[in-house]
């Protein structure tokens, strides 16, 4: 069964840290890209990161970039996201989702062709 599972969200103060994962099931992991998504309420679903199967290749949007930080464990079947610095703005339910594409690529862009597995998501809230 294709599954991916989040945990790790919460509520923490600005400038905290949380570490989400993301564990996966019923695919080969390196042949599947994983991504974080983010969306809060009122808005677009975000992509904020991305890795490939083999963890070669990692993205990251602008304003992430320098405070979270995306890796993997395939011999766990589990993804990380370490997110450091943490802002107001950050608030939003963090989703992780896979495709697959058996290069060291990734995008954080959805759409046809890419990420069609997704997990059910976990609540961050930065607040003081």
């Amino acid at each position: 069964q294709l599954q991916l599972v989040e945990s790790g969200g919460g509520l923490v103060q600005p400038g905290g840290s949380l570490r989400l994962s993301c564990t996966f099931s019923g695919f080969t992991a390196d042949s599947y890209a994983i991504g974080w998504f983010r969306q809060a309420p009122g808005k677009e679903r975000e992509g904020v990161s991305c890795i490939s199967g083999n963890g070669a290749a990692t993205k990251y949007v602008d304003s992430v970039k320098g405070r979270f930080t995306i890796s993997r464990d395939n011999a766990k079947n589990t993804a990380y996201l370490q997110m450091n610095s943490l802002k107001p703005e950050d608030t939003a339910t963090y989703y992780c989702a896979a495709y697959w594409v058996p290069y060291p690529i990734c995008t954080t862009t959805s759409g046809k062709g890419r990420y069609d597995l997704w997990g059910q998501g976990t609540q961050v809230t930065v607040s003081s």
